[in-house]
């Protein structure tokens, strides 16, 4: 396999290929475009730092509809248990306002690595807009999409098969 890298890269352990899904180079709170828009961000940090430690997980099932919309019982209660778990209120919270306050566009054209992006058409957390910018912003990025309403992909969906087989592909290709 063929690399851009420098041997000085090489030696860094730097990264030789990227692959990305439900990307985004501005996040929500700087893509919003009305009031209502960030109002309901705020109003999803609010619920965060209120709602996500609890063990009724009504709170954490609003992030779930979001991330998981294609998700049957046993999936959804595994991601509301996985949130409560993984992070604490004011750190999910943080987590939320940080992903928002995001802008990384000036800098996609220094991504100097064979880069597949994958997002799912309906994303219903991630706008596919943002994936398809995400991708024209990186030299040489291939945009695959993904015909699914989920932003983290479920077993037994056709777009996880899909995103298993595009993935495999780009890392066993002699890419550059």
């Amino acid at each position: 396999m063929r690399t851009w890298l420098s041997e000085e890269a090489k030696s860094r352990h730097c990264v030789s290929h990227l692959a990305l899904l439900g990307g985004f180079a501005v996040g929500w709170k700087k893509r919003a475009r009305t009031e209502a828009e960030k109002e309901a961000g705020e109003a999803m940090l609010t619920l965060m730092r209120l709602g996500w430690g609890q063990e009724n997980p009504a709170f954490r099932q609003m992030f779930t509809s979001q991330f998981i919309p294609g998700a049957n019982k046993d999936q959804a209660d595994w991601f509301n248990e996985l949130q409560r778990i993984s992070s604490s209120p004011g750190d999910a919270a943080r987590n939320l306002l940080a992903n928002g306050e995001v802008d990384v566009s000036s800098l996609l054209s220094q991504v100097r690595v064979p880069t597949l992006v994958m997002h799912a058409r309906q994303d219903s957390r991630v706008p596919f807009e943002s994936g398809r910018r995400l991708a024209a912003g990186i030299p040489g990025a291939r945009f695959v999409p993904l015909e699914s309403r989920n932003h983290v992909m479920l077993e037994g969906e056709p777009a996880l098969a899909r995103f298993l087989e595009e993935l495999r592909s780009f890392l066993d290709s002699d890419v550059g």
